[in-house]
């Protein structure tokens, strides 16, 4: 599947980086952060199949998204730098494991190679349930989506994903597969394979989703494995904290 696309910066002695988002999210959500760091080197962030101008597919597993990213690299015809957060973690880990010459040096952000409990299926069902046909303004739409979502940052998270522009409104989101193949995208297949590169799992320190008692699964997984965490950041710690996550993955990678 050829992945949409977006560029920063233009090619340096550096290898590019690839920027691969979370659940929900797309290419955009990491403009920013790739903009400034395309000052010495070319960043390519991609919209997910199912997740922005990407193509939809009706399987969303993380082999499936690792074939996918294994496209972007290929396409550029070496290796590059990957750094992954949360659901972009978990592809960037696959793509490492299952493709370990397609990948320089691994940044995985907030999320571990395991099986979490929690769904997101209720903001699904939260987006589903708006008419976004009848919406025409963001203000409308942020006022609709509050009835069933209660924090406001992660309602604007979810409203870049809302295309007004379209007619009718609708999400660049599949709904529908995100939710069937949940259980998926929370979980991680068994894999049997390592990637021994370099490998940087950053947390927030607020967060709860890279805990110590997933180190050894980590590590039996990526033997060369290093942790940090950024204060007073939580899952969304390139959002939160971003001139913090800014300079470690910058001195990560260079």
């Amino acid at each position: 599947m050829l992945l949409n696309q977006v560029r920063h910066g233009t090619p340096t002695e550096l290898p590019a980086l690839l920027i691969v988002h979370g659940l929900f999210g797309s290419a955009r959500n990491w403009g920013a952060i790739a903009k400034r760091l395309s000052d010495s080197r070319e960043v390519i962030c991609v919209d997910m199949r199912n997740h922005g101008d990407s193509p939809w597919a009706d399987a969303h597993g993380y082999e499936d998204l690792a074939a996918d990213l294994a496209g972007v690299v290929a396409q550029e015809g070496g290796r590059l730098d990957v750094l992954g957060h949360s659901m972009g973690g978990k592809a960037a880990m696959m793509l490492a494991l299952l493709q370990p010459d397609m990948v320089n040096r691994l940044l995985v952000a907030d999320i571990a190679p395991v099986a979490y409990a929690h769904s997101q299926s209720h903001l699904i069902q939260a987006m589903r349930g708006m008419n976004v046909s009848e919406i025409d303004s963001r203000a409308a739409a942020d006022a609709e989506l509050a009835r069933e979502v209660e924090t406001a940052s992660v309602r604007a998270f979810l409203l870049q994903s809302l295309d007004l522009r379209a007619d009718p409104a609708r999400w660049r989101l599949n709904l529908d597969v995100l939710e069937r193949e949940m259980d998926r995208i929370t979980g991680w297949p068994e894999v049997a394979a390592q990637f021994g590169g370099p490998a940087l799992f950053l947390s927030g320190a607020l967060s709860d989703y890279v805990l110590a008692e997933h180190r050894p699964a980590i590590k039996a997984l990526f033997p060369n494995a290093k942790f940090a965490k950024l204060p007073d950041a939580g899952h969304w710690l390139h959002a939160e904290a971003p001139r913090p996550f800014e300079a470690t993955a910058r001195m990560w990678f260079e």
